[in-house]
């Protein structure tokens, strides 16, 4: 009895050593290289394995070389994705995947070559060797294009937080690296003409602060240039743009009092984007009252009125150059005519705004009484 119970634990045993080794053999192992449109390996590419029988995914790495490897994938059939990195794969960019690969135990290869796919649907499509090459090229100079802009965009990002933070230098240390690796983006040279006059009035140095003025002025000038050579630019924003770029522009040559260059370049800007002239029309009225041209403000705010008759703050500031144009008879303050209407309009429109204590002051000082049905018809006495 003790001799059959022996055999029986010996062949228990020996049945228990042999299970491990079956359920080893219940995966298998994968790995392949990843190459590019190029030819060129792909770095830090994801490779994802997802199972089409369970759902289950697996994400690989390649290494410098392009190659990934993995243990332990469930043998079955599963779609393959090639994505160029982490980035895309969250934005479902791919660029080449593989459907029904058969995953057996033991190891299993699979390369994927994008340019080899590209020549294989090149030849599927009936494409010649020359129009496989363009289609190359062009693969080629978007793909760089990415690249670019993704290099570009870093650097606009770490000037605006630099200059938000205050620092100036850095920022237009940032975007003049900038200019070197692109110097054809208008952008760039805008964001960088803009750094450059926000810099300026914080220097103490009146040389250092003209020095800036003049650099602002030279890279909004390239902006411009760049933004008005893009005859076939699609942007739906464009005039916006330009002129926004002519605006900051008229700013740094009032700043450099440099009035009359201001002046044509906010008309400049009016003219580019009719929609907000009345905007660039003030800030040359602004600039011109703080110049003392009385008379060629008065024109600017009687152009934003213009463009826009609601617009209040340009009735009280054409209001102030009448006033400064105003004679004294005897000890008796004497406005041009329409000065006390402009206060009137402004108080109309915002009777409690910024300038209405100011207003009502200006009308007292040449003797009118505020109004607030001003433009508006009297009811006829009965």
């Amino acid at each position: 009895m003790k001799k059959h119970l022996a055999i029986l634990l010996f062949v228990l045993v020996a049945l228990g050593l042999c299970v491990p080794p079956v359920f080893a053999q219940a995966s298998g192992t994968v790995k392949g290289v990843c190459k590019d449109a190029q030819g060129n390996p792909i770095v830090d590419g994801i490779v994802v394995w997802q199972n089409s029988d369970n759902g289950q995914k697996y994400s690989l790495k390649t290494n410098k070389k392009g190659e990934y490897f993995s243990l332990g994938l469930t043998p079955g059939t599963y779609l393959v994705t090639l994505y160029k990195n982490a980035d895309d794969m969250k934005a479902g960019k791919e660029m080449d995947h593989v459907k029904g690969f058969k995953v057996q135990l033991d190891e299993n290869t699979l390369d994927m070559d994008v340019k080899k796919e590209m020549e294989n649907a090149a030849k599927g499509q009936g494409l010649s060797p020359e129009q496989l090459k363009q289609m190359q090229e062009q693969q080629a100079k978007a793909a760089k294009e990415t690249t670019t802009v993704k290099s570009l965009n870093e650097k606009l990002n770490a000037a605006k937080t630099a200059a938000d933070a205050g620092d100036f230098d850095t920022a237009i240390a940032s975007l003049n690296e900038a200019t070197q690796v692109d110097a054809t983006r208008d952008l760039l040279w805008f964001k960088l003409a803009d750094y450059y006059r926000l810099s300026a009035t914080k220097q103490t140095d009146p040389a250092e602060k003209q020095k800036r003025l003049a650099f602002a002025v030279e890279d909004y000038q390239k902006a411009i240039d760049l933004k008005k050579a893009a005859a076939n630019d699609k942007d739906p924003n464009a005039a916006k743009n330009l002129a926004a770029y002519y605006n900051n522009l008229a700013e740094a040559y009032a700043k450099s009092n440099k009035v009359d260059d201001a002046v044509k370049t906010y008309e400049l800007a009016a003219q580019a984007d009719p929609a907000n002239a009345a905007q660039y029309y003030f800030n040359e009225g602004a600039v011109l009252t703080n110049s003392g041209k009385v008379d060629d403000a008065l024109a600017a705010f009687n152009k934003v009125i213009g463009a826009d008759p609601n617009r209040a703050d340009a009735y009280y500031w054409k209001g102030v150059n009448m006033i400064g144009k105003a004679t004294l008879q005897g000890d008796k303050m004497v406005a041009p005519p329409g000065t006390a209407e402009s206060f009137q309009k402004y108080l109309e429109l915002q009777p409690t705004g910024t300038y209405a204590d100011a207003a009502k002051q200006m009308l007292a000082s040449i003797g009118s009484s505020v109004e607030t049905n001003y433009g508006k018809k009297k009811a006829a006495k009965k």
